[in-house]
C-alpha cells in the first residue's frame, strides 16, 4: 500500500522487484550545478530505467529566497501545504528526503505527525561550510541539528565507510552505505582533444565557493594553465585576484565532457567534501586527479595509484599526476557503475507494507 496521509507505517526493506512510486525530496536542484544534483538527477533516470516511477520535490514553481552568503541556492518557503498535497496525491511507496533545507524539514514534519517511514542522505558537510561563512557558530551546533532532523529516518545514507565511521561516532543512528557512480557513456576520453589553452591545463570543476579551498590550488606555482568550471559567490574575487586563471563558468554535457578530457590533471582542493563526484567524472575521461589526503579523494581514488595522486602538498600532487596514463584513469572509473549504485538506494529504502 502506498504510503498516505493520515496511515500509521510500517517499514522494511526493499528487497522484491515490485514496481515502486519513489518521491525524491531535495532542496538541491537546477539550475545549480553540483555533484548533489547531479546525483539525484541520475538516480531518477536509473530508478526509472529499472521500471519504477520518480516524483521530485524541489524549489522549481515555488516562492523562494536566496540563501544567505549564497545567492545561488534558493530556498523555497511558505512550502508547507502544498507540500503535504503533493505526498498525498502521489501516493508514493518511498520518501526520500535528500537535503536538511527548507523542504527537507517540512516533509521531515510531516513523516513525522503522520507516522510515515522515510529515508534521509547526507550529501554535504553542513557544519563546516557555516562555520566557514559564519565563524561565531559553532560546530557542533550544527551537528546537533543534524542529528535531530537525521533521528527519526529509517536509514540515513552515506556514500563511504569512512564518513559512516565518523557520523557513527558523532552519535548519528541508522547510517547506511549509498555509493556514488559515473556515466562512463557519456564521460569518456576524446583522444586528441586539448582546452584551447597554454598545457599542461589543470581544471577544476565545482561551486566556487570558501569551503571547496580554491585558492590552495590557485596558489600553486604551476606550468601551463588553470582552468576553473564552475560558479559561486567567491568566483568574482578569484578571478579578480588571479587574473590569469581562466574561469569558464558554468558547463554542462558534452561541454563538460570536453573540460574534462581536454584537460591533463583535475585538481580537487577540497578538504570537506564527503565524496567528489567530478573526480569519478574526470577520471572516466581519461584525466588523473590530484588531491589532498583527506576523506574524500581517500574514499574515490585511494588505493588506485592509476587514479591519480594524493599528497599533503597538492603542488607535488599536481606534478605527480601529469606522469600518470589517462588510460590507467579510465580503468578505473570503469568499475563504477551507477546502476549498482541505484540498486544500493533501493535496499535501503523504507517502504510502506502491505
Amino acid at each position: 500500500m502506498p504510503v498516505g496521509i493520515g496511515q500509521a507505517g510500517t517499514s522494511y526493506v526493499a528487497d522484491d522487484p515490485q514496481t515502486l512510486k519513489v518521491m525524491i525530496i531535495t532542496d538541491a536542484w537546477a539550475p545549480q550545478v553540483n555533484g548533489v544534483v547531479r546525483t539525484l538527477e541520475v538516480l531518477g533516470r536509473e530508478l526509472c530505467h529499472l521500471g519504477h516511477e520518480v516524483r521530485y520535490v524541489t524549489p522549481e514553481g515555488r516562492f523562494t529566497v536566496p540563501m544567505p552568503t549564497y545567492s545561488e541556492i534558493r530556498l523555497a518557503i511558505f512550502a508547507q501545504r502544498t507540500l503535504e498535497n503533493e505526498i498525498r496525491d502521489f501516493a508514493p511507496d518511498a520518501i526520500h528526503i535528500a537535503t536538511e533545507g527548507t523542504l527537507g524539514i517540512g516533509a521531515r514534519k510531516i513523516c513525522v505527525r503522520y507516522n510515515i517511514p522515510f529515508t534521509t542522505s547526507f550529501h554535504t558537510r553542513f557544519p563546516e561550510y557555516v562555520t566557514a561563512r559564519f565563524p561565531f557558530i559553532r560546530e557542533e551546533a550544527v551537528y546537533r541539528f543534524l542529528r535531530w532532523f537525521h533521528a527519526p529516518a529509517t536509514a540515513m545514507m552515506v556514500a563511504t565507510p569512512a564518513l559512516r565511521d565518523e557520523l557513527e561516532e558523532r552519535g548519528f543512528k541508522n547510517l547506511k552505505i549509498w555509493s556514488r557512480g559515473v556515466d562512463t557513456d557519456l564521460f569518456k576520453p576524446m583522444p586528441g582533444f586539448h582546452l584551447p589553452y597554454s598545457g599542461p591545463v589543470f581544471l577544476y570543476v565545482g561551486r566556487i565557493a570558501v569551503e571547496k579551498n580554491i585558492e590552495s590550488f590557485l596558489k600553486l606555482d604551476l606550468p601551463g594553465t588553470k582552468v576553473l568550471v564552475g560558479d559561486g559567490p567567491a568566483r568574482a574575487t578569484l578571478a579578480k585576484a588571479y587574473p590569469e586563471a581562466v574561469f569558464l563558468g558554468p558547463k554542462s554535457g558534452q561541454e563538460l565532457v570536453e573540460c574534462y578530457a581536454g584537460s591533463d590533471v583535475f585538481v580537487f582542493p577540497s578538504k570537506t567534501d564527503t565524496f567528489g563526484l567530478v573526480m569519478l567524472e574526470a577520471a572516466a575521461c581519461g584525466t588523473p586527479v590530484a588531491a589532498y589526503p583527506v576523506q574524500g579523494p581517500n574514499d574515490v581514488i585511494g588505493g588506485f595509484p592509476g587514479a591519480g595522486v594524493l599528497d599533503d602538498d597538492l603542488e607535488v600532487a599536481c606534478k605527480k599526476a601529469l606522469e600518470l596514463s589517462r588510460e590507467g584513469a579510465r580503468e578505473f572509473a570503469l568499475s563504477r557503475s551507477w546502476r549498482s549504485c541505484t540498486e544500493q538506494f533501493l535496499s535501503n529504502l523504507a517502504i510502506e507494507a502491505e
